[in-house]
């Protein structure tokens, strides 16, 4: 095998998805009670997982917003157990909810994960600005979960997207949340067609020129079953075919559901490449 491709590969870190919702478009439903949602955490964390990502509303195309309170209700027992447990553990928590970012932070969240990249909710930065041990995923989406993929249209999905989120950084930095806080999402599959999504997988590399970690969720998305049909439920291949790519083009990050299967895979890709240095 030719070795400069295998110097080129990095290893990145497993973010494990815990979807305490009700619709989520791959396990809606599964972990809404407490325990369920522990139980499905011990082993993720038990398969490799490093991350954590709680999520309480779906995001999914055509999903509405929850509100505050309903999310903070899902979300609060889930984070305390989970921070009491597994100290170790990172946790993420998925909301765009300035409300739901600051209770979760002072429950011991690590990093706030926001599909709208603070565009939601004007008290997010004041917030992030105040936690400064307290990472932020700041993710480009076109539109919002509700209309997003209606009709995304873009003439340069690479340069509009990475033009979009050197903006979001530059906002962030000028708000007192600085870039060693920040890591940035291109948001496979929120306002992109089929064909948006393989250029951006295709060109993750740009990316990590902004000068941030970045994040790669491609994880059973709907994109993989227009590839090769297949129900949410069996696009694991596809799903490791962009983990390959995330590692050639040093990618941070990965957020998964089968973490096993990615944990493997990237062990093994480990020790074949390092394998005689």
């Amino acid at each position: 095998m030719h070795q400069d491709f295998m110097k080129a590969i990095q290893i990145p870190r497993i973010m494990g998805i815990i979807n305490l919702t009700e619709d989520s478009f791959s396990d809606g439903g599964y972990y809404l009670s407490e325990r369920s949602a522990l139980a499905h955490a011990e082993k993720l964390i038990q398969e490799g997982a490093e991350i954590l990502d709680l999520g309480a509303e779906s995001t999914r195309p055509g999903s509405k917003s929850i509100p505050a309170h309903v999310e903070w209700q899902r979300i609060e027992p889930v984070l305390k157990a989970l921070k009491e447990l597994h100290p170790e553990v990172l946790i993420s928590i998925d909301t765009q909810k300035a409300k739901v970012a600051e209770l979760s932070i002072a429950c011991g969240a690590n990093i706030i994960n926001d599909i709208s990249a603070m565009r939601f909710d004007p008290d997010m930065p004041s917030v992030l600005k105040n936690a400064p041990d307290v990472k932020v995923i700041l993710m480009h989406m076109q539109g919002n979960p509700e209309t997003m993929q209606l009709a995304p249209q873009y003439s340069d999905v690479v340069l509009e997207v990475k033009e979009f989120l050197k903006e979001r950084i530059e906002y962030a930095t000028k708000h007192g949340i600085f870039q060693d806080r920040i890591i940035i999402d291109p948001g496979i599959g929120f306002g992109k067609k089929l064909e948006h999504n393989l250029l951006l997988i295709k060109h993750m590399e740009e990316f990590s020129g902004l000068g941030c970690q970045v994040l790669l969720g491609t994880s059973r998305k709907r994109f993989i079953d227009q590839i090769y049909s297949s129900d949410v439920h069996h696009r694991l291949g596809g799903s490791l075919a962009t983990t390959m790519l995330a590692c050639l083009s040093g990618v941070n990050i990965i957020r998964v559901h089968d973490v096993q299967e990615h944990a493997q895979f990237l062990e093994t890709l480990y020790r074949i490449r390092i394998e005689g240095d």
